[in-house]
This record gives structure tokens, C-alpha cells and sequence, in this order.
């Protein structure tokens, strides 16, 4: 499990792609590495993935078909820039929200806005999701738990606003229009709405 509150950028130094699965390395913000085993969990860009090598700052990653096909994990390159948390432990602070780090799918940024001293992205998410998306709500992208500010249900897409602090840490402060982040819906959310449908339903 982990809160959405990334703790720095990694980037990707080298990867291998084989059918069906594609291991990579990511170097991990300087220190970031300390204490962590094999078979750890880490989340990468919002991925639980498990860490199956270590060295040093280096920490090497398997990706499965199914992670390929339904995030942008598939996607990344040699220089790709990632957002990084390592697994919540008991006592830990969750300044965010509990994140499962099993991506729904992916959401499309469709506009980036900058009013003065702020930064908003709207994204575009497959409509059967957004019943799950409310208005001060949260969601993950991208790792980031993130509250939702707008959403307009007619052509799918919602707000999210991000302080200069998360652009700072995260990849959002240099993602534009069209490209995708991995989204993950709150599950308390779902398992919510999907309770009211189908007693509403049987009703």
C-alpha cells in the first residue's frame, strides 16, 4: 500500500523488452534506496511494482503484460523521468490517501492551464470511470493522490489543481497536453457507487 504523496523523480537507465514482459531499471532519488530489499514493493509512477534487483541507487523491475497493457509503464524509455514512492509502513504519516498502486487505466491530459501562481490539468478519462469521480473527491495519477476539482460528465474529463511543491517533485511539472498518466480510482469510492447501483437496481 501507499499514501500518493511521491517522494521524488527516478529515471529510467536502462530497460529490455521480451515478449510479454519488460524489466527495467530506475535510479532512484539519491538515498531513496537505502533499506530496501528484494521483493519490496515500490510504486512507479503509481505502479506497485516489486523490486527485483538493487544496486546502490539502482533498482531493477519486472512488468507483466497485463501492467503493459493497462498503464504507461509499456511506454517508458531510457531518460524517462518517474514519479517514485516506496511502501507505506505502520506508522507511518498518510498525508494522501491509501493508494493500492493497481492501476485502473490510463487518463489523457487535454488541456494544461497556468493562471497566475497556479497550474491546472484537465484529464480525459474512459466514461464508464467517471461515475467514480466526484467533485472533492480524490483520485491517483500517477502516483499522486490528488483532489479532484471539476468534473464535467458530458465529455469525461476533470480538473485536478496542483501547488508549486508537487510540480517540483513530480513529472506533472513538465506534462502537456496529450500525454497519459495512470490513474487509479479510489476504491472505497467504487466499492460505494457500485453498492448504490445495484441495490437501486434490485429496487
Amino acid at each position: 500500500m501507499f499514501t500518493g504523496i511521491v517522494k521524488g523523480l527516478g529515471t529510467v537507465v536502462s530497460g529490455h523488452a521480451r515478449p510479454g514482459l519488460a524489466s527495467f531499471v530506475v535510479e532512484l532519488p539519491a538515498g531513496y534506496a537505502d533499506g530496501l530489499r528484494i521483493g519490496a514493493s515500490v510504486a512507479i509512477d503509481g505502479v506497485c511494482l516489486t523490486a527485483a534487483g538493487i544496486d546502490g541507487d539502482k533498482v531493477s523491475f519486472d512488468a507483466m503484460q497485463e501492467t503493459l497493457e493497462r498503464t504507461t509503464v509499456g511506454s517508458l524509455v531510457v531518460g524517462s523521468r518517474v514519479n517514485v514512492e516506496r511502501s507505506y509502513r505502520v506508522g507511518d504519516e498518510v498525508g494522501g490517501h491509501v493508494v493500492s498502486g493497481h492501476v485502473t487505466g490510463t487518463a489523457e491530459i487535454v488541456a494544461v492551464d497556468a493562471p497566475e501562481n497556479n497550474h491546472v490539468i484537465t484529464f480525459r478519462a474512459p466514461k464508464e470511470w467517471m461515475k467514480y469521480i466526484l467533485p472533492k473527491g480524490f483520485v491517483a495519477l500517477d502516483g499522486c493522490s490528488l483532489t479532484v476539482v471539476d468534473v464535467h460528465r458530458a465529455d469525461a474529463t476533470f480538473t485536478v489543481w496542483l501547488i508549486p511543491e508537487t510540480l517540483k517533485i513530480t513529472t506533472f511539472g513538465f506534462k502537456k497536453s496529450g500525454d497519459k498518466a495512470n490513474l487509479e480510482i479510489d476504491s472505497k469510492t467504487q466499492a460505494i457507487v457500485d453498492t448504490v447501483e445495484a441495490y437501486l437496481s434490485k429496487s
